[in-house]
């Protein structure tokens, strides 16, 4: 069967990137013939361009301050564009499609003939973003007779953002299965009249086993530290990264697009293979992203999540409480018992299989009424 999937999977986004691969590779190990839609509208492009996004700069002479300005950044940031670059030459680009499409009217022109098309995973239906109301993410192109699915689509969100309801429920309406990543988004839909069922995000779709051998380097290997993944410079990571290290003799290392001043490393210029590896080999992961949960989840690592400043914490909070793990959502004022204490992956990883299996078997029926492999 050939598949179709899209997704932001060229954002320079570790997770992103991450969820894209395993969807499709899961797919592969199907039996499927799979690609990625190498879909980049305008909004999706312009990482790491030296040029002006603000209106406020774009004119005579203050346009070429504020580039000068920014200039040694944009020099300095190069070097982490080019670690995202091979990992996507080795793990992405083999995937994609041939045709690469810059708009929806594209799309919808000339699009990929499959038997399948599957929106997802990750934020591809926030609505506080482009995305959110790009009508391609709700597969609107193609044969009206190739099946159209999502898998673990997100919200991000409890409430869709003002003015964008009838958007969003008309291009529902072209889904044939719906599957999303968090229960907040089931009651959202269940508000415009449909029905969809929770599944886990793609990573979880590949064991521990082959993303240690096909992905993750070897960064962190025999090293005690405490890795920090924060989107935000959070005074509240920080002060629950020093408390943690403090407590158990750890060293902190971070991974992400900035230099954290308390960190013993920086890993800046690194791509998603090495954010792998830094979880995998972690004594405890603090952040405020998803995926670092999912990893820390996957690897069995003690983790805790900090609330984040944008109020995007639908997805952490709902992870954790599936999981029976509400206490490890942590501010400054967390206990000390809380911090010193240990999660119980024996209970964890029997809810976590029993997830993975449901959602392998949703998606396999969905697909093809036949047994998951």
């Amino acid at each position: 069967m050939k598949i179709n999937t899209i997704t932001c999977h060229r954002v320079y986004n570790h997770g992103a990137a991450l969820q894209a691969w395993a969807l499709a590779t899961f797919l592969k190990q199907q039996g499927h013939e799979v690609n990625i839609i190498d879909y980049r509208p305008y909004y999706l492009r312009g990482h790491f361009q030296w040029s002006v996004n603000n209106p406020r700069f774009d004119k005579p002479i203050i346009k070429w301050l504020y580039l000068l300005a920014k200039y040694p950044g944009w020099r300095k940031s190069l070097a982490r564009k080019a670690a995202f670059d091979a990992f996507d030459n080795k793990f992405i680009a083999p995937l994609v499609t041939k045709y690469c499409y810059l708009s929806s009217e594209e799309l919808k022109q000339n699009p990929p003939d499959a038997d399948v098309y599957i929106a997802g995973s990750d934020q591809i239906w926030n609505t506080m973003f482009k995305n959110g109301t790009d009508p391609s993410f709700y597969l609107d192109f193609g044969s009206e007779r190739t099946k159209r699915l999502s898998y673990a689509a997100s919200f991000a969100t409890q409430k869709l953002r003002n003015g964008t309801e009838d958007f969003v429920k008309s291009k529902i309406s072209y889904l044939d299965g719906i599957s999303v990543r968090e229960s907040s988004g089931v009651k959202l839909l269940k508000s415009m009249g449909y029905n969809s069922v929770m599944v886990c995000d793609p990573v979880f779709l590949i064991d521990s086993n082959t993303w240690i051998s096909k992905v993750a380097t070897n960064d962190g290997e025999g090293e005690r530290y405490v890795v920090v993944y924060d989107f935000e410079c959070s005074i509240e990571v920080q002060k629950i990264a020093e408390r943690v290290a403090k407590l158990k003799g750890l060293k902190i290392y971070s991974i992400g697009p900035y230099a954290l001043k308390y960190t013993s490393h920086n890993y800046i210029n690194y791509g998603p293979d090495t954010f792998v590896a830094l979880i995998k080999n972690a004594t405890c992961v603090i952040s405020n992203s998803f995926h670092a949960t999912a990893f820390s989840l996957i690897f069995n690592r003690d983790m805790f999540v900090v609330k984040r400043a944008d109020g995007l914490n639908v997805r952490m909070q709902d992870l954790l409480t599936r999981y029976g793990m509400a206490d490890r959502l942590v501010d400054s004022n967390t206990s000390v018992d809380v911090l010193m204490s240990c999660i119980d992956y024996d209970k964890v990883n029997k809810i976590l299989i029993k997830e993975i299996k449901d959602s392998k078997e949703w998606l396999v029926k969905n697909l093809t009424n036949k047994e998951v492999h």
